[in-house]
């Protein structure tokens, strides 16, 4: 678990596999399946690729965040534990939309330290892009928000793509506080990677910063921007004037 943190989880178990079993039948049925080859395209699918071996139903998102609200109340935790087992994409993604609900519907610290522990004890099952721009700032990020954050440095130093990109994402619900520090260390610590999903997420977060806070995202960017990767930089100054975009894409800043 990142960074030792081990939550003692309240014993709970799943209600019947019945919850479970009537949620997969809900997605199997609001599936149309002739859209399972875009999705593996979208989600690069193939060998080599990001999202190499995810399978997927051809559910679509509003269908899923339906099916979530439907059965928030009834799943237990352990029943979205085990939906996040599956290899069905849609089936993990659900599940997170649940967990999402479990945790910001309650203001019983109990429970949503339960929701987060949950999250980071399948954390290996959040695995694509999607599924952790969905979940890691709304439980991640909001549980962390008034306690130690150590645990994103440890996830943003790992080895994993998408550890690495919860660590980035974790820090937006920081920003929509006005919060910008941990996001601009990570945004740091991630100059170099190699991969344009950290790339893009960075950027993303730097964009977000100066939407808040323009000078702080410039003075980051004055200090970095010239060995930034290009996607993050484009990322980040996508809502500049035309003018500055141009200066800091050739250099003239």
């Amino acid at each position: 678990m990142p960074g030792g943190f081990l939550f003692d989880m309240v014993p709970e178990k799943a209600n019947t596999m019945d919850t479970v079993d009537r949620i997969k039948k809900e997605l199997s049925e609001a599936a149309d399946t002739g859209k399972v080859a875009e999705y593996e395209r979208f989600f690069k699918t193939q060998p080599g690729e990001y999202g190499e071996g995810d399978r997927f139903l051809g559910v679509s998102v509003p269908s899923q965040r339906m099916v979530s609200k439907k059965y928030y109340t009834q799943a237990t935790l352990a029943d979205i534990g085990a939906l996040m087992e599956s290899g069905f994409h849609e089936h993990r993604l659900t599940a997170l939309f649940l967990l999402v609900l479990k945790f910001e519907k309650t203001r019983d610290g109990d429970e949503k330290k339960a929701a987060t522990g949950i999250y980071l004890e399948k954390l290996d099952r959040v695995n694509n892009w999607d599924l952790v721009d969905s979940s890691a700032p709304k439980i991640l990020g909001a549980w962390l928000f008034d306690r130690d954050r150590s645990m994103l440095y440890d996830l943003a130093g790992s080895d994993d793509l998408w550890r690495q990109r919860v660590a980035v994402m974790a820090t937006f619900y920081f920003i929509k506080q006005h919060d910008f520090s941990d996001a601009l260390r990570i945004a740091e610590l991630l100059l170099g990677h190699p991969h344009d999903l950290i790339h893009k997420a960075t950027g993303w977060m730097l964009r977000e910063i100066g939407n808040r806070d323009r000078k702080t995202e410039e003075a980051f960017l004055k200090k970095h921007y010239k060995k930034m990767p290009r996607t993050m930089l484009r990322y980040a100054i996508e809502k500049f004037e035309p003018e500055t975009r141009s200066r800091y894409l050739n250099g003239s800043i």
